[in-house]
């Protein structure tokens, strides 16, 4: 089952607003997906260092006697902003990608990196999505585009760490209504490549797929259309990165998909009643996506 949705807004000014824009989506996939739910949005960039989301299953941990800890070894300043109900921060700190994970897995193997970039920021959690986006204050975020996953746990446990969006590399995000058959196997390829991994879900797969293929020099558009030969099964991907935002589909298409465009926004939803209160949506060119063709905007796209 599961639900996904997607905003990509091509007018800056809207920015400000992409959390008020992006909540009632979420919400609309509830019956899609009521077991967890979670998102990605792209936004606040670093100018120097990394930005990390991280997590841990206590929701009062404290991540502010971390945050000191990391400025005496570091020896600089480090920004932590902690989402206190949910058990999650947002580190930002000066340091390598390689270093900090480093740190983090030998002193605080507690604590789970959810993402690494310059921009993004993977927040997700269980229960209701109402209650997942509350917990983060979704609805007062700013970005340039956000991606959302409401699951319904048909294969696996319904755990934190397996709800969607996955990341498998520097702010790259993927979410996936459908499901895969050869992931086992690619997983084993795909980390004799050096691709890390941190559940047995297909989805991080599919990820990890395309940060391989990322990584080796294809485009994001490139990598999606490589993926239809990779890839077995059924899926709808929508995929974020830095700067770009990207919806791709098998060729049998038997997973729901509608978009939406107007000159200040891209938008994707597995039901239509998901894009229903977008602003100027009667104006909007409206399609479902055709079977294994790549759509894509920003400057990361091609």
């Amino acid at each position: 089952m599961c639900g996904i949705v997607g905003l990509y807004l091509k007018n800056p000014s809207l920015h400000d607003e992409i959390g008020k824009l992006f909540a009632p989506m979420m919400v609309a996939m509830t019956n899609r997906g009521p077991d967890s739910a979670g998102f990605a949005v792209y936004g606040d960039e670093v100018s120097e260092g990394i930005k990390l989301t991280l997590q841990h299953e206590e929701a009062d941990y404290l991540w502010h006697e971390l945050q000191a800890e990391l400025e005496s070894t570091y020896g600089g300043a480090v920004q932590m902003d902690v989402y206190s109900e949910a058990g999650a921060a947002v580190l930002k700190i000066n340091a390598s990608e390689e270093g900090i994970r480093s740190y983090l897995e030998t002193n605080h193997p507690e604590v789970s990196v959810m993402s690494v970039g310059v921009s993004i920021e993977i927040l997700k959690g269980m229960g209701l999505p109402e209650d997942v986006i509350t917990r983060f204050g979704l609805s007062g975020m700013k970005g340039s585009h956000i991606i959302g996953h409401t699951r319904m746990a048909t294969e696996s446990a319904v755990t934190t760490e397996g709800s969607h969006p996955f990341t498998t590399g520097m702010d790259l995000c993927l979410a996936h209504n459908g499901s895969l058959s050869n992931h086992n196997r690619l997983r084993v390829e795909l980390q004799r490549e050096g691709i890390h991994f941190n559940t047995e879900n297909d989805s991080e797969v599919a990820a990890g797929y395309l940060t391989w293929r990322l990584q080796e020099g294809d485009t994001l558009k490139q990598a999606l259309e490589s993926s239809l030969d990779v890839l077995d099964g059924f899926f709808t991907f929508v995929v974020g990165t830095q700067n770009g935002f990207a919806v791709i589909r098998d060729p049998i298409a038997c997973k729901p998909a509608v978009m939406a465009e107007t000159d200040d926004y891209v938008a994707f939803a597995s039901e239509y009643h998901a894009l229903a209160d977008l602003p100027g949506i009667e104006n909007a060119k409206l399609w479902e996506p055709e079977p294994a063709t790549v759509y894509s905007w920003g400057g990361d796209a091609e």
